[in-house]
């Protein structure tokens, strides 16, 4: 992004602090005990991104006073959230003494609910991973079955790492398709058809003995990138997300863009090549894994040569992931075939750049975890030629650090998110 379009710290910090004393207005009569207060969560969030910190930088980035300052400082040390590090930074006269997040004070654990792949990970209060587990999907599964064994992981996952469930803040569970974050439920999903309707947020909670946070499998992992700090710098972000199906996440100066009912993004469902009246294939029939995986069969049956094996079971995601691999290798027919995905899913993000004009994109989630590299160049060359706002700020397009459990690590941010912020809805906790 250009200078002259970027922010300073200081600016977004103060940003930041003014939407959050809006909030604080509008939620202080019903906030949780323990919760953080506006100026807490604020420095809360600094010190967590920008560590070691002295409070005297945090009053320069926050625009409060000093007293206010010390006293949230003070408030999130005996919460056990922050600590003094030992550490001092000498500017001539006395002593600053700096903060830094206590990563073990709180944990969290998010999982990513898929029909190719469930994922489940447990987090620090920092977002980074202790450790996690990855089993094959959901879409065959009884609902029941699969929250069970979900349960059981999270259980085993905890036993393992020897932390106690009093220092787990909660759940975060990241799905598919349209969602309502009230009830709690799947409302409508192509790729998961026998958990629409189905209480998943309750029915988790209920087997893990624990608080379920839900949310949309591609705004998860947006928070999650945000979370991280990858794209704390960005004024307009966009995460492409693809596993089973295509979805976006949105951040706006630091914020997710949710809509009216948390149902941003839904690429997938988009007919971007209509003909005539008739609206043509969504960008999930010409782009997810199924329809790459469709597209191998049929080159191979019709004589086509690669060094390809697809599966015997004709498993969509099982041959994606063969085809991929295959392409990184330099098999020239499957890396057509991926070039070809690679080219619709730009037509969409040349699409929301320009309607969002965002100056970071990132891809994550299960399906560029082999041949993302091959999906960041095309959008990359896309958006050079294609981005109206070009002359003004570029679009830096990434791989997520954490590209196929993109959507977990998010999920659990959420809790942590949660925790320390309130939200301008209370019915969606």
């Amino acid at each position: 992004m250009g200078a002259s379009m970027a922010l300073s710290a200081g600016q977004r910090a103060r940003a930041m602090l003014a939407r959050m004393r809006e909030i604080e207005g509008a939620e202080a009569t019903r906030r949780p005990a323990g919760r953080p207060s506006g100026s807490r969560t604020l420095v809360l969030d600094l010190v967590r991104t920008r560590a070691p910190i002295s409070r005297v930088e945090l009053a320069d980035l926050t625009g409060l006073t000093q007293a206010a300052i010390s006293h949230a400082v003070r408030a999130l040390l005996d919460d056990g959230l922050l600590q003094e590090t030992g550490l001092r930074e000498w500017t001539g006269g006395k002593p600053r003494v700096m903060l830094t997040l206590d990563p073990l004070a709180r944990c969290s654990v998010g999982v990513q609910l898929g029909a190719d792949w469930v994922v489940v990970v447990v987090t620090d209060a920092r977002g980074a991973v202790i450790t996690r587990t990855r089993v094959r999907g959901a879409r065959r599964e009884r609902p029941d079955d699969v929250v069970a064994a979900i349960a059981v992981h999270i259980d085993v996952l905890l036993r393992a790492a020897g932390i106690d469930r009093d220092r787990v803040v909660g759940v975060g569970l990241a799905v598919p398709g349209t969602i309502d974050l009230d009830a709690g439920v799947i409302l409508v999903s192509r790729t998961l058809e026998r958990w629409q309707a189905y209480p998943v947020r309750s029915a988790l909670s209920t087997a893990v003995g624990l608080p379920v946070i839900m949310d949309n499998d591609a705004t998860a992992a947006a928070v999650g990138e945000y979370w991280s700090g990858r794209t704390s710098r960005a004024a307009a972000h966009c995460t492409l997300y693809m596993s089973a199906g295509i979805g976006a996440g949105i951040v706006v100066d630091g914020t997710i863009y949710r809509g009216a009912s948390a149902n941003t993004g839904p690429l997938g469902h988009l007919h971007l090549h209509r003909q005539g009246r008739d609206p043509g294939p969504t960008l999930e029939d010409q782009a997810a894994p199924r329809a790459v995986a469709r597209r191998a069969r049929e080159a191979l049956a019709a004589g086509g040569r690669s060094i390809v094996r697809l599966s015997a079971a004709d498993d969509p995601f099982v041959d994606f992931g063969a085809v991929a691999t295959a392409a990184v290798q330099g098999d020239p027919l499957c890396a057509a075939l991926v070039e070809e995905s690679a080219e619709y899913l730009a037509d969409a993000a040349v699409m929301l750049a320009n309607i969002l004009d965002v100056d970071s994109i990132v891809l994550a989630g299960p399906s560029f975890s082999t041949a993302g590299s091959l999906y960041v160049a095309v959008i990359e060359r896309r958006l050079r030629a294609e981005f109206h706002a070009a002359e003004r700020h570029g679009v830096e397009v990434t791989l997520s650090a954490h590209v196929a459990d993109a959507s977990a690590l998010g999920a659990a941010a959420l809790v942590l998110q949660e925790g320390q912020a309130p939200r301008r809805h209370a019915a969606r906790r």
